[in-house]
């Protein structure tokens, strides 16, 4: 089967320059913080993938129709309300999730207000449980 492009795929934009560009004030400082953090957990150059998201490492997967895929490991996107902290694993599940401050989540994606407010070493240990899909 070929590969098919996703609408979110990896880009040559920028990825300081995006960063940069984010108006709110607070979530463009957590933004850096994440930025480093990722990177040095995953020991990947982050790529801008779509418009705002900013992913770490990449790997192929296939659907059940067949249709082939690439992704990244772990990523962010730093939203109006919040920042995006996407993983590639179930959080519905997930016990770490009681020990990491305020958030809310949806199946693959970590909703945070501010870092400041959550346990930093509990995100490390999720993004960490992420990038094993290297």
């Amino acid at each position: 089967m070929k590969k098919k492009t996703l609408v979110n795929t990896e880009t040559d934009k920028d990825v300081k320059a995006f960063i940069e560009s984010v108006k709110n004030k607070k979530r463009k400082e957590d933004s850096k913080i994440l930025l480093e953090l990722i990177k040095k957990i995953t020991k990947k150059e982050p790529k801008i993938w779509g418009q705002r998201i900013i992913g770490f490492g990449k790997y192929s997967y296939q659907r059940k129709n067949g249709e082939e895929y690439e992704w990244f490991n772990v990523g962010f996107s730093p939203g109006s309300k919040h920042l995006s902290v996407y993983v590639m694993f179930d959080l519905e599940q997930e016990p770490l999730l009681e020990k990491l401050g305020p958030h809310t989540h949806g199946r693959g994606c970590l909703y945070i207000k501010k870092l400041e407010d959550i346990d930093i070493k509990i995100l490390e240990q999720l993004i960490l449980k992420s990038d094993r899909w290297r």
